[in-house]
């Protein structure tokens, strides 16, 4: 991939064909990110407990089961000692990677206001002069965004297969429903999505605070079985187990990161909730429980070693698993929500970003813009993750295809915040070094680790990221030859106006909005409209909209206007790549003019690619890209424009 294909988030002009800006409605003003006001105080912390930690939340169901497998079973008991050193790994990764790595240092990296991968990747390609790192890092960026898209995958499958599998301690004949069972549940929560998360959010605050609360009681009741198990408050006890099991404390490392999975989430959701409750949450509240909880399960399997069938239901007492069984399936629902609305919020960032073709993006909520829903993704999700659990048939299976997809976004996220940290904040040379430089390390021997279950399942989320990643790249590399084909023949706007003014071209009463990527350069919509009904409209808007590398667009900076003849004027919108469309509604609040959305006519082109004497793409890449552009959502409907008050011309471009 050449620099033109550059992933930047650049200011730079989107064309109406694949646009990638997304607009605010501006009649409406801006309470806070994304266009609504966020809670505060304790509703905060309830609603963050809710949406962000329900991945991680759900973590103690398969974790710790997970890492113990690796050195023993029911039938072969692991030595106390192995279950204290194991347990002592997963405490240390929460402390390191989570509260240090994540809630003090990464949190840290706002880009107004805003987190997840895209905003730090906007945060380190604005402050790098070079373009070809600004390629690297958005490459960089791009690959962990591909990541979060396997991982979004996975959650669901695994959180709810592990939540059903409780029922086997209580009814164990009822072992044969279980696959169906969870594919029931997953396909009547992917249906869900297209009611909206609205009514049922305000639960979700609720539920995961009796969720944390329960498995901490749950979790101090276990540790009472062998208060021992505290050594595992001590650092030693994780070296201890790596130093004396050498090559299967690196294998265990692989099941000891699922422990942390949901990481990523603390940082992506910042702009919803704002960095103190997600902070607060976690240090007060989910990671005592959490701690507890591991703790818990740990003496557990050590007082009795058959407990790690299934060492969480096991902390509960018999007449509690059924009620334990429900509050977790509701636990793990929540769980696989937010990684389904983490990945439709991502999608649209990439689409606007020019990353991914435009596709049908819903709103479920009017009041709340960050609130929607993408048919084509969510049924794409429910597929996988179907597939996954008919596939793997347990989670201690499907585990092995979850830690490469973790821990590949925390490499991704770690060399990014090197440069945000170095370039932004200042930092010292040698401190980037020693801090991140650790980071990058423990990262790396997590990645590897689950490398090494490639062949098991791990190579799952590799495939998505990697099939994902070049969709992308070949949808930018075919926009971006299709933007050079356009330039070559290109009008200049300059040379235009000057022989209009001096032309006998008919004005006709209206408005006519034409839409083009190059405020430089003459629409092809305009030339084609000129050469077959020779006329002219009365009022003409050149309009070209912006993609700014910050996540909402200043209110004042929101649109340019300068007169170019009379009755012609050009209009250039800018919005951030957390932003949605809504070009009408934008275009009334024009202060210069009367603008009738209804009234007005909106021209664009539509490109009929076909492949060059002398292709600049290869075969399949043209495959792909031609597939992507025929199945792209119409213009009318992504910037939302009353469909009838469009009209397309078709231009042939050959690449």
């Amino acid at each position: 991939m050449s620099e033109q294909d550059s992933m930047s988030l650049k200011e730079s002009s989107s064309d109406p064909r694949y646009p990638n800006s997304i607009g605010t409605p501006t009649s409406t003003p801006p309470q806070g990110q994304n266009g609504h006001s966020r809670p505060k105080g304790m509703g905060a912390m309830l609603a963050a407990l809710g949406v962000v930690y329900g991945d991680i939340g759900t973590s103690p169901l398969y974790a710790l089961q997970s890492s113990i497998r690796n050195v023993g079973s029911e039938t072969h008991p692991a030595h106390a000692w192995e279950v204290i050193g194991l347990t002592s790994l997963t405490f240390w990764a929460l402390m390191l990677v989570v509260t240090i790595k994540y809630v003090i240092l990464i949190m840290r990296a706002d880009h107004n206001k805003e987190g997840g991968i895209i905003a730090l990747m906007a945060l380190a390609q604005r402050v790098c002069k070079s373009n070809y790192f600004r390629w690297v890092f958005g490459l960089i960026g791009i690959a962990g965004a591909c990541l979060f898209f396997g991982d979004g995958i996975i959650t669901p499958a695994i959180s709810v297969l592990s939540a059903v599998e409780g029922v086997e301690i209580s009814v164990p004949d009822a072992s044969p429903f279980i696959i169906p069972a969870a594919i029931i549940i997953l396909l009547g929560l992917f249906a869900a999505q297209a009611l909206g998360t609205g009514k049922i959010g305000r639960a979700f605050g609720p539920i995961m605070l009796v969720w944390f609360i329960t498995i901490a009681v749950l979790g101090a009741r276990g540790i009472m079985l062998h208060p021992g198990v505290l050594l595992a408050l001590s650092p030693l006890e994780a070296i201890r187990f790596i130093v004396t099991h050498g090559k299967l404390s690196f294998i265990a490392l692989g099941s000891v990161v699922l422990s942390v999975t949901g990481a990523e989430a603390l940082y992506a959701d910042m702009g919803h909730f704002g960095r103190s409750p997600i902070r607060f949450a976690w240090l007060f509240l989910v990671l005592p429980a959490l701690s507890l909880n591991y703790f818990g399960q740990a003496a557990s399997i050590i007082h009795d070693p058959t407990t790690l069938a299934n060492p969480f239901y096991y902390l509960a007492p018999h007449w509690l698993q059924i009620p334990m069984l429900l509050l977790a399936t509701m636990a793990t629902i929540i769980a696989s929500q937010a990684g389904i609305s983490g990945s439709f919020s991502l999608c649209r960032q990439l689409i606007q970003l020019g990353y991914l073709p435009r596709t049908r993006i819903i709103h479920t909520n009017p009041h709340e813009e960050a609130q929607i829903y993408l048919p084509s993704l969510n049924w794409m999700f429910a597929f996988g993750s179907v597939v996954l659990v008919i596939a793997f048939r347990s989670s201690a299976a499907l585990a092995s295809a979850y830690g490469i997809a973790v821990t590949g976004t925390f490499l991704c996220t770690c060399v990014l915040a090197m440069v945000v940290f170095r370039r932004v904040f200042q930092w010292k040379s040698y401190a980037v070094g020693l801090v991140f430089g650790f980071f990058f390390i423990m990262d790396g021997v997590f990645f590897s680790s689950n490398v090494m279950k490639i062949p098991d399942g791990g190579w799952v989320p590799l495939s998505i990221a990697v099939g994902s990643t070049l969709i992308m790249t070949t949808w930018q590399r075919g926009r971006q030859l299709i933007r050079n084909m356009k330039k070559r023949d290109a009008v200049p706007m300059g040379s235009f106006i000057t022989r209009l003014t001096q032309s006998r071209t008919i004005r006709v009463p209206g408005l006519a909005v034409f839409l083009t990527s190059d405020p430089e350069m003459v629409p092809d919509a305009l030339l084609y409209n000129l050469r077959h009904n020779k006329v002219l409209h009365q009022t003409v808007l050149f309009v070209t909209v912006q993609t700014l590398d910050q996540p909402e667009a200043d209110p004042a900076e929101r649109m340019t206007i300068k007169e170019l003849a009379p009755g012609i004027r050009r209009v250039i919108i800018r919005y951030g790549f957390m932003e949605m469309p809504n070009l009408p509604l934008t275009l009334a609040n024009m202060a210069e003019m009367d603008f009738d959305p209804i009234q007005a006519s909106y021209f664009t082109s539509h490109d009929l690619v076909f492949r060059s004497k002398v292709p600049k793409m290869s075969l399949w890449r043209m495959w792909v890209f031609l597939y992507l552009l025929n199945n792209a959502t119409s213009i009318s409907e992504f910037f939302r424009i009353p469909p009838e008050r469009v009209m397309e011309f078709g231009v042939r471009v050959a690449i």
